[in-house]
């Protein structure tokens, strides 16, 4: 009698967890949204990296050797990057799936700063 309280519990427990796990998969709709572009509010922009951190996904896209790669960690040669305590930019105009197509304009809007300090730390088209 023991061991099927123990069986019944774990089998509980196993099937309760199966159920948490899929609640906590990401979804476009719970991400904050820009009043002023109306884009969802999906991603950071790393300026001294030059690399994009994606809330949806939860996995940066970085460039090695000129080709664009995605992984849920950045690299070692990054030095342990966290993006909690680095210059980080917001990126409110755009919300599609590739953000590294807008490099080359994030780069000119906000030039990496080695004292990490911007004006405006929030990306948009205005």
């Amino acid at each position: 009698m023991k061991k099927l309280k123990i069986f019944t519990v774990l089998c509980v427990a196993m099937i309760s967890s199966n159920f948490y796990s899929q609640d906590m998969a990401a979804d476009k709709e719970s991400l904050p949204i820009d009043a002023k572009t109306n884009c969802y509010v999906r991603y950071f922009y790393f300026p001294n990296l030059e690399a994009y951190f994606d809330n949806l996904e939860m996995v940066y896209y970085y460039k090695v050797k000129g080709e664009w790669e995605t992984a849920d960690e950045l690299p070692a040669n990054f030095g342990g990057y966290s993006i909690y305590n680095k210059v980080k930019v917001t990126i409110t105009d755009y919300d599609g799936d590739e953000p590294y197509q807008l490099l080359s304009v994030h780069k000119k809007m906000y030039p990496y700063n080695a004292k990490g300090r911007f004006t405006n730390q929030t990306a948009s088209s205005e």
